[in-house]
């Protein structure tokens, strides 16, 4: 009988109900990890990871680049999020927004930093290499395309920002 109570439990966890909170109510503030932009006139480049929505979350991150040109006064935020698909809308979101976001809930982690010059620099490389992601359209959790195979993407084209996502970045091979 015990085995039946924790496979059931197993289950509805993996169901999405061992979720603590609801994702309409859970935090999108900054965690304030990023400069404030009128704080800091150099450029920066922050790239960031939360744990997923979900039962996902106990194994994979979401990730996103957020970026402040010299003396900008907004970061812009380039991301990709499945469920827009499902509102038939382009699944990569580049937008004004807060850098360093609760991914609903989950604490962002500062995977990469680049700030100065050498930031400034990349700016235009990271902005063509979002536009012309491949896969604007599809997402897939797994095995990609993905959050994750975006900044992947990113990455691979702009081999000048040096950055290596962790293992828990699930998807991130596909761009391979």
């Amino acid at each position: 009988m015990h085995r039946f109570f924790v496979l059931a439990s197993l289950f509805v966890c993996m169901a999405g109900g061992c979720v603590s909170h609801d994702w309409r109510t859970a935090s999108r503030e900054s965690a304030g990890i990023a400069p404030a932009p009128d704080a800091v006139k150099e450029a920066v480049i922050q790239v960031y990871g939360a744990s997923a929505w979900g039962w996902r979350g106990w194994f994979a991150i979401h990730t996103w680049i957020a970026t402040k040109p010299a003396n900008g006064s907004a970061y812009t935020v380039y991301e990709v999020i499945g469920w827009r698909q499902r509102r038939g809308l382009p699944v990569v979101r580049i937008e004004q927004d807060l850098p360093d976001r609760y991914w609903y809930g989950e604490r962002p982690r500062l995977i990469k930093e680049l700030r100065g010059v050498a930031a400034e620099r990349l700016l235009p490389d990271i902005d063509q290499a979002a536009r012309a992601y491949p896969w604007p359209e599809t997402y897939k959790a797994f095995p990609g395309p993905n959050s994750n195979t975006f900044v992947a993407w990113i990455a691979l084209n702009v081999p000048g920002l040096g950055l290596d996502l962790p293992i828990s970045a699930i998807g991130s091979g596909y761009a391979d």
